[in-house]
């Protein structure tokens, strides 16, 4: 009776907790990540007059003549969700974000507990399946920085794999569902699409498994296939083919340890936040936990025990629906993913490519928690709770620095400015038509309303450029370039530098943290 009970306690503690995160998240907006930073530049030249989708910035051949491009790189909907509440609300962009990413996290939760259920599980072990995801990191980071189609993906795909459960019949309703499932899955992030054919293959599966013989599973196979390819094609030929991708080009065939084993161990990495606790175990998003040998260690120990997690879960798990999403995602992650890292292809060895394995290991785990009492339980429930300190430790400090972070017109927290430097930048904005603003941060250009802006790679310490990233050609009015106090020295030299054409370079302090180094005067001009 208290299980039967105490579910409801637990999902409604968890929607208040998410509301609650949410109004702190209107009132302090978050950062971006540079993906959705990227898209909103997007955004930002569709409204300053460029077409659907097309990025506009200075050509570097010659920066007085403009360079456009489909950003066929990401999906749309990362910029597009939030300013359709912007649009509706008239709230900033900041607050707008907000409200997507309150929206997708709820969204999101009730689609992963209908598929938890759907699929066999009993309300208590979904709702503390849903308390697990909404304890890890993964959940905490869009309340910080806004993550684009990481967050509108999560919102989707439960409901997602729910209608794969859902739909048992070759009918019209199944037509429409693949059809539209991967317009719109793609529309919010583009990888969607190797979740969407191993869902298909889930419900070819469940469709065909009480048919024998070969003609009756290709039947069942054209219901899925005929609409999946008018959709893809769709999508190919009205976006993808418009531009690059991470997809587009490889650089070789190179087989290293971590090519499959990090597929592998994507259960644990991904599912126990391993990945984001140790800072990123191959691709490093703060100061490394582990040396590289040590790292591909871990990475093989991780992939052994998570082979051996999916095969407990499939051997004790009695839920056969369950069984099959689990395997099949785990293999076609494996397949995809595989050859996406062999061929060397533009895609990070991170955890949160992967993220919808660890949500789907996870009801097993709390299962077999439930079964495996002693040592299991009291492991798990350990894990647990360091999973949840941890995650609510970055969001809170997450908050603070979000609320010290400067702020313009667009609402968003910029943390690589700060409001003095900010407040002159967009002092000059304003009184300027025709100058060029240079930052190292995708995200701070988004403030400037009446200019054209150039975002150059930041410098490490180390000094090791490509050049030809660098090199600016050209001359077209005044000139401001932003750096961080910290640049003083070799690295200013380097950006200066980059604009051959321009001379008489004047520098000044914006605050003491932040430099404006500005130039007006064309090279062999007289003064």
């Amino acid at each position: 009776m208290l299980k039967n009970s105490s579910y409801k306690v637990i999902l409604t503690a968890i929607f208040i907790t998410v509301l609650v995160m949410g109004v702190i998240l209107f009132i302090i907006p978050p950062a971006l990540f540079p993906d959705p930073a990227n898209g909103l530049q997007v955004l930002r030249c569709m409204k300053l007059g460029s077409s659907f989708n097309t990025f506009v910035s200075p050509d570097q051949s010659d920066i007085s003549q403009n360079y456009t491009e489909y950003l066929t790189w990401w999906s749309p909907g990362q910029y597009l969700v939030p300013y359709f509440f912007k649009l509706i609300t008239g709230a900033n962009m900041g607050r707008s974000i907000a409200i997507t990413v309150t929206l997708a996290e709820l969204l999101g939760l009730a689609g992963f507990y209908a598929f938890f259920k759907k699929i066999g599980f009993t309300p208590f072990v979904s709702s503390i399946s849903l308390l697990f995801i909404a304890s890890q990191q993964a959940f905490m980071v869009p309340f910080v920085y806004y993550n684009g189609g990481e967050i509108l993906l999560f919102a989707f795909e439960g409901w997602f794999l729910y209608g794969c459960a859902r739909l048992t019949k070759t009918d019209f309703k199944l037509l429409l569902f693949v059809l539209l499932s991967g317009w719109i899955g793609f529309f919010l992030k583009s990888s969607f699409l190797w979740i969407y054919a191993a869902g298909l293959v889930c419900v070819w599966i469940r469709l065909s498994s009480l048919r024998i013989g070969t003609i009756e599973w290709v039947k069942k196979g054209l219901w899925l296939a005929i609409p999946a390819v008018i959709s893809f094609a769709v999508i190919y030929l009205g976006f993808i083919s418009k531009g690059q991708s991470p997809t587009s080009s490889s650089n070789g065939i190179k087989i290293t340890a971590e090519t499959f084993s990090f597929p592998l161990a994507s259960p644990i990495l991904s599912g126990f936040s391993v990945d984001d606790l140790v800072h990123g175990l191959i691709f490093h998003t703060g100061k490394p936990v582990f040396n590289p040998a040590s790292s591909i260690a871990v990475l093989l120990l991780l992939a052994l025990l998570s082979l051996l997690l999916v095969f407990a879960v499939i051997k004790y798990v009695p839920n056969d629906s369950y069984k099959l999403f689990i395997g099949v995602f785990y293999v076609i992650a494996l397949l995809f993913f595989g050859v996406v890292y062999l061929r060397r292809l533009s895609i990070s060895y991170e955890a949160r490519h992967f993220r919808i394995i660890g949500l789907l290991i996870i009801p097993g785990v709390v299962y077999l928690a439930g079964r495996f009492k002693g040592a299991f339980r009291i492991v798990f429930s350990l894990i647990f709770v360091g999973i949840a300190y941890t995650s609510f430790n970055y969001l809170i400090k997450g908050y603070e620095q979000n609320n010290l972070a400067a702020k313009g017109s667009t609402g968003i927290a910029q943390p690589n400015v700060d409001q003095a430097a900010l407040n002159a930048i967009l002092k000059l904005d304003k009184e300027n038509s025709n100058a060029l603003f240079v930052f190292i941060s995708n995200d701070t250009g988004l403030e400037i309303l009446h200019n054209r802006i150039i975002t150059m790679p930041a410098i490490g310490d180390n000094l090791k450029i490509d050049i030809d990233d660098y090199k600016y050609a050209g001359f077209a009015g005044p000139l401001y370039l932003v750096l961080p106090e910290s640049y003083n020295g070799p690295k200013e030299k380097l950006m200066m530098k980059s604009f051959p054409q321009y001379a008489g370079w004047n520098i000044s302090m914006l605050s003491p943290n932040y430099v404006l180094y500005e130039a007006k005067l064309k090279r062999g001009a007289v003064k």
